[in-house]
């Protein structure tokens, strides 16, 4: 019987690195406290990963990811990085980490299929924000469910 313990043991161990390579990544990759502190997006390295909510973020430097480690609440994107204007119709589309705005010390990213629309989708979250706010209601209620 200890034997089929320690065997079903070693092969449940063996397994999580397998179930890790599955995780989302949020962002596609790219680093979230970037958008704090170098007002911009960064991509992130793939060795400087760390898992949080069971997902997976990658950060520019060591420093970004102690931060994040820090105090992962603050820095995550909202929405665990999907599409805030999907979000708010109830639909799952992963956000386009160059379409992104922060709003009360908060990071959303939007849907785009590309850097230029991505661009329109963030000065029009900035141009309008009693719009956008309205958008974040339904995306929190819809993201919960």
């Amino acid at each position: 019987m200890k034997r089929i313990v320690l065997a079903f043991c070693a092969l449940l161990l063996a397994a999580l690195p397998a179930a890790a390579q599955n995780m989302r990544v949020v962002l596609s990759g790219y680093d979230p406290v970037a958008y704090f502190t170098d007002g911009k997006p960064m991509k992130g390295d793939e060795k400087l990963a760390y898992d949080w909510d069971n997902e997976r973020y990658y950060f520019a430097t060591a420093k970004h990811r102690a931060m994040f480690m820090a105090d992962p609440d603050r820095y995550a994107p909202q929405f665990g990085g999907y599409c805030t204007g999907s979000m708010s119709r109830g639909v799952r589309n992963e956000g386009h980490p160059e379409s992104w705005v922060i709003v009360d010390d908060r990071l959303y990213v939007f849907g785009a299929p590309d850097s230029e629309t991505a661009a329109k989708y963030k000065a029009n979250a900035e141009k309008d924000l009693a719009a956008f706010r309205v958008k974040v209601v339904a995306a929190s209620k819809n993201y919960k469910q």
